[in-house]
């Protein structure tokens, strides 16, 4: 099971961890761990060459885990308001797309958001 957490302060999502293999297919062959990886690559380019925020990122192929952090998606953050809107609804969207995911494969998909 992928077990995916998201960081919010203050209604403003600006992280997330994602931990685990989804188990819905063979390696190579998990159309679900397709999927996540490529909207967090997604997250990710977006974030760095569409708004050049400042944010943190680690890929652990050891433990399959990735952190992401940016404080340029929180009031506050050193971003200017675009930025700071534009990287929280990033985050958002990808929260809700795997809600949305969630609902269907919620034996290889857990959701979860962590005030932080």
């Amino acid at each position: 099971m992928t077990k995916v957490t998201f960081y919010r302060h203050n209604g403003v999502f600006w992280g997330f961890r994602e931990t685990g293999h989804t188990g819905f297919g063979t390696e190579g062959d998990d159309i679900l761990c397709s999927a996540l990886s490529a909207m967090t690559m997604l997250l990710l380019n977006t974030l760095e060459i569409a708004y050049k925020a400042d944010f943190d990122y680690t890929i652990d192929d050891k433990d399959a885990s990735v952190t992401v952090t940016c404080k340029s998606a929180l009031p506050g953050g050193n971003a200017d308001e675009k930025v700071q809107f534009a990287a929280a609804g990033l985050f958002e969207g990808y929260y809700y797309q795997l809600v949305d995911l969630e609902e269907e494969y919620y034996e290889y998909l857990d959701v979860t958001v962590l005030e932080k």
